[in-house]
């Protein structure tokens, strides 16, 4: 029977029990590492004229370069690289599971941390444009009655960003596991030399669950930073 458990615990880092080095963080080294080469690779004997890797590494940026500037204007032009981390990130944290690693954006700790870090750009604008007075002040418009509410909805931000990033990374893998393990004991009931359920429907949840989903959750995640960093600079 197929088991759902959290990311496994290799070890301890200095021997302590409070510092553990699980599956999430290694396959994240991994993933950091991919990148890395896929960049120097695209990025590698540039010339004048782009053409083939180059073509389309360039092709990228000035997608995401209009993506930036359409969403949260020319001033934040800045945050190009910002934006295209977080979503290669995300999308290959994501598709490592096409490899038989478990996605990184599996694991709560991967997708709350990017959710705080945008938290942090949006307090940091608020404060910037509004000053320290003005941010605190705005908790209390329309209304002071409406303190609780406000206070809410701002913490509630990275919460719900982070959850819906993670809620479909884990419900894809979650279902295709009950899945896979139920066509496993069907094909056990069978008395079938082979798992011949098993053929075929795994390869089908994985280009939904893992290849779009992923790809999809990577652009909505991005796409909202955009919004609310954007936003709060109004």
């Amino acid at each position: 029977m197929t088991q759902i458990n959290g990311p496994k615990i290799y070890t301890y880092l200095f021997g302590n029990p409070n510092l553990p080095i699980n599956e999430t963080m290694v396959n994240y080294w991994i993933v950091m590492a991919f990148i890395l080469v896929l960049c120097i690779f695209l990025t590698s004997r540039m010339e004048k004229i782009p053409k083939g890797k180059q073509a389309l590494a360039e092709k990228i940026v000035l997608m995401i370069d209009g993506l930036v500037q359409q969403n949260m204007g020319p001033d934040f032009s800045g945050y190009s690289p910002y934006i295209m981390t977080l979503m290669m990130s995300s999308v290959f944290g994501s598709l490592c599971s096409l490899v038989t690693l478990r996605s990184v954006t599996a694991d709560l700790n991967t997708t709350l941390g990017w959710a705080l870090m945008t938290f942090a750009l949006i307090t940091f604008y608020k404060i910037k444009d509004h000053g320290l007075g003005g941010y605190l002040k705005g908790f209390t418009e329309p209304i002071v009655v409406m303190v609780p509410m406000n206070l809410l909805s701002e913490i509630a931000t990275p919460i719900s960003m982070s959850f819906r990033h993670f809620g479909n990374i884990t419900g894809g893998f979650v279902i295709s596991s009950l899945l896979l393990s139920a066509l496993s004991a069907f094909s056990g009931l069978l008395h079938l030399p082979i798992p011949l359920f098993q053929i075929g429907v795994p390869g089908v949840l994985s280009l939904y669950f893992d290849l779009f989903s992923g790809c999809i959750q990577a652009f909505i995640f991005s796409m909202l930073t955009m919004a609310y960093v954007g936003s709060a600079k109004d």
